[in-house]
């Protein structure tokens, strides 16, 4: 297998100063196209970027980045093997088919091509805000997401299917419960966490809040406080990270946001967006479960703080646990 080269300044440097040659001869307004032999053409320069010297830097802290910050107005991604490139490529057909669904941003590729043989790149436009890892989403912002889960919904699943997006089978809640199970008895014997609440989730509770038959839709499935864009109001003014959704389980995306912006938020989005009480506590303890077994794996103490914050998130209280009772089918709609 030929190694894949590794990004760097000076590789996404005359990258940005191709793509701003052909836009200088291209026709205005088009959109990027992937052409043979990686050119491409690209709707316009960030004026931010100067052709003698693109202003670029890494997103994030490991040198070998494959996402660049290109001016203030652009982000370059580069995919690193080939597994990702068929991802990116079915992102970008996936994020045209989603946005007249959404009310927020969902990023818009203005070029896109090979940065090397085989390895395909999207020069995205930035969304402004920030990310809802740093910002708090408001009253408001909780409708944004429940907009935002309604919108999924709605997305026809045959069309997503015909571009490639997967179906995934529904977790098992019971097999989760026990791994966290064991994650939370690791961390208590290191003094780390006292999850008794875990107790809440007995077998035949997890039984009840199995997947109903015929519930698939097409999920984000990544719904990370890094991939919601957050305005300085708690407003949700854009959506990230559209490679790995799948067609599959909604209590999946209802878990991603307990964790990313605590529970009683997620519980109320997903209450405006329609779902009822059985999928949005099987969001809830896959969400609790997952962050169990996600701290109990942390690598560092950086990723150990990060994910303590995620647990803490999903284990806020929600008045909707209190008030059903899990050990009868009739009292989980």
């Amino acid at each position: 297998m030929t190694q894949a080269p590794t990004p760097s300044a000076d590789t996404v440097r005359r990258l940005v100063r191709s793509l701003l040659k052909d836009a200088g001869g291209g026709k205005a307004g088009a959109r990027g196209t992937e052409g043979r032999g990686g050119a491409a053409t690209a709707r316009g320069a960030d004026p931010d970027v100067r052709p003698a010297g693109p202003d670029v830097r890494p997103a994030g802290e490991s040198p070998s980045a494959a996402t660049w910050w290109v001016g203030s107005r652009h982000v370059l991604r580069l995919a690193p093997d080939r597994e990702a490139t068929l991802r990116q490529r079915r992102e970008l057909r996936l994020r045209d088919l989603v946005r007249p669904h959404l009310p927020m941003t969902v990023p818009v590729s203005v070029a896109a091509g090979e940065w090397a043989p085989g390895l395909s790149y999207t020069l995205d436009t930035k969304v402004p805000g920030g990310s809802g890892e740093r910002h708090d989403v408001s009253a408001v912002g909780e409708a944004d997401l429940a907009a935002l889960l309604t919108g999924l919904r709605e997305v026809p699943v045959r069309q997503a299917e015909t571009l490639g997006v997967p179906r995934a089978a529904p977790r098992s809640l019971e097999a989760l419960r026990r791994a966290a199970a064991r994650a939370a008895q690791r961390l208590a014997e290191a003094d780390e966490l006292d999850a008794a609440g875990l107790d809440r989730l007995t077998a035949p509770a997890a039984a009840q809040l199995a997947a109903q038959p015929g519930s698939a839709v097409l999920t984000h499935h990544a719904l990370t406080g890094a991939h919601l864009v957050v305005s300085a109001d708690g407003r949700v003014r854009g959506v990230l990270g559209w490679g790995g959704a799948v067609v599959g389980d909604p209590a999946e995306d209802i878990a991603g946001l307990a964790a990313a912006v605590g529970s009683p938020a997620a519980v109320r989005a997903a209450t405006l967006a329609g779902y009822g009480a059985r999928p949005c506590l099987r969001g809830l303890w896959l969400a609790r479960c997952d962050t169990l077994i996600h701290l109990a794996e942390a690598p560092t103490p950086k990723d150990t703080t990060a994910r303590r914050t995620r647990l803490r998130r999903a284990w806020e209280p929600i008045l909707l646990e209190r008030v059903t009772d899990l050990g009868s089918p009739e009292d989980v709609p």
